[in-house]
């Protein structure tokens, strides 16, 4: 996602210096035009915009407020930091407190949309804190998505991120073991579920979830470990599995399904723990 987004900017024509842990994504922006920094603390040093879009809290952590090499060390007062990466809410409000400290502004702004949108530049934005520095950061963030929302102050945007993904993970999750009632059932899933499409209740991202589910693709666009992750973060926000009992049942699929080995794989591979079953079974 990070290195699509650092094309976007490239392609826009701002200056771009980034770090990344692995170098191979590095590569590919250098010839392009980016600068490359050794950590997080020199690709921040002098930039009026520094985005972090990295794996889950421990890494945001790192990449913020390690001591030495960290980001926030590098920056000037007065630059925004643009959190984009899908965090728990209690890790966004320590960044933000971290940025404080250092006369930083941050948004927390994580997005909706995946690997190929993120390359399109259709990302959606959902951007949290204050409403200045949100202003000065929109023509960057519409660099890299379609639209970016104001959702409210620090907190809000990953509150809207973890209500996206849970919506989406549940939808996943209830599609899947749809699909696998149907073949139990004996019928093709894929003529039944075209008059579904039909109805009120299919939503867009319906036919791309039902074709990968139908078509055996899971090459991975949101894996089923990172989707399983943010469920941990949002039953975490809630305060315990009991207060989101349909968002709980849900993780416990995706769960499942990185215990049989599929966590790397994309989120629509939760349908393969419903295969057909014999009719004597």
């Amino acid at each position: 996602m990070g290195s699509r987004m650092a094309a976007r900017l490239l392609q826009a024509g701002h200056e771009v210096t980034v770090w990344n842990r692995s170098p191979a994504p590095v590569q590919a922006l250098l010839a392009a035009g980016a600068k490359a920094a050794a950590n997080p603390r020199q690709a921040a040093q002098g930039a009026d915009f520094v985005i972090a879009m990295v794996r889950d809290d421990e890494a945001a952590r790192h990449v913020w407020c390690h001591p030495e090499t960290g980001a926030l060390a590098g920056m000037r007062a007065g630059a925004v930091a643009i959190e984009s990466s899908t965090l728990s809410l209690a890790t966004v409000r320590q960044l933000d407190s971290a940025a404080g400290a250092v006369g930083v502004t941050l948004l927390d702004a994580p997005v909706s949309g995946s690997r190929p949108a993120a390359q399109a530049g259709q990302l959606v934005y959902l951007v949290g804190g204050d409403a200045q520095a949100f202003a000065r950061a929109e023509p960057v963030l519409l660099a890299m998505g379609a639209t970016a929302h104001h959702v409210g102050s620090v907190g809000h945007g990953a509150l809207a991120k973890l209500v996206t993904n849970t919506l989406l993970g549940v939808h996943v999750a209830a599609l899947a073991e749809l699909i696998g009632l149907l073949r139990h059932q004996g019928v093709e899933p894929a003529n039944l579920l075209r008059a579904v499409a039909g109805t009120p209740v299919w939503a867009p991202v319906d036919h791309y979830l039902s074709g990968s589910m139908l078509g055996g693709d899971f090459s991975p666009q949101f894996p089923v470990e990172l989707i399983a992750k943010d469920f941990g973060y949002a039953v975490e926000a809630a305060g315990s599995r009991t207060s989101l009992p349909m968002a709980a049942a849900a993780q416990d699929v995706f769960q499942r399904a990185s215990s049989q080995s599929l966590g790397s794989q994309n989120m629509t591979a939760v349908v393969q723990l419903y295969p057909p079953r014999s009719s004597g079974g």
